[in-house]
């Protein structure tokens, strides 16, 4: 049963592509409370980590596994180690600003929440400040 989640899990986030349709994540989001939208947010980051760490355990640590932590879980271990500092509500403002703006209705969750890690640790007291003081290294975990 497990590896049937972790395949289905695969081919949702393999498929997902911006060909102009809208991600079914946008619509579902736009429906859930503020509450929900962070046992959303939360439920998305554990299953992210324990996808990775199925993934190393049955199929190793080369191929799938390789580009499943360098394309998702990187970003998700990168924002666990930041959880002391950035609350999951503010990062649940983030991803609402984020899918606000129309071009960005069909892109996948993880730009969001990419988009909402980094304006939550930018210094600045409006968003045009947040803006001009981001950096856009990779976010990693720390050691």
């Amino acid at each position: 049963m497990k590896i049937l989640k972790v395949i289905l899990m695969l081919s949702y986030i393999l498929g997902q592509d911006n060909s102009g349709r809208i991600s079914p994540v946008v619509p579902y989001w736009k429906t859930l409370s503020n509450e929900e939208k962070e046992t959303f947010l939360f439920s998305y980051l554990t299953q992210v980590y324990e996808t990775h760490t199925d993934l190393q355990n049955k199929v190793g640590y080369g191929g799938i596994t390789e580009w499943y932590y360098n394309n998702r879980a990187e970003l998700v271990y990168g924002i666990f180690d930041r959880l002391d500092k950035v609350e999951l509500s503010e990062m649940v403002q983030w991803i609402n600003e984020f899918y606000s703006h129309g071009e960005y209705a069909n892109r996948p969750f993880y730009e969001a929440l990419e988009f909402s890690i980094r304006f939550a640790e930018a210094s600045g007291n409006n968003m045009w400040e947040k803006y001009e003081n981001l950096q856009f290294d990779k976010i990693k975990p720390e050691n």
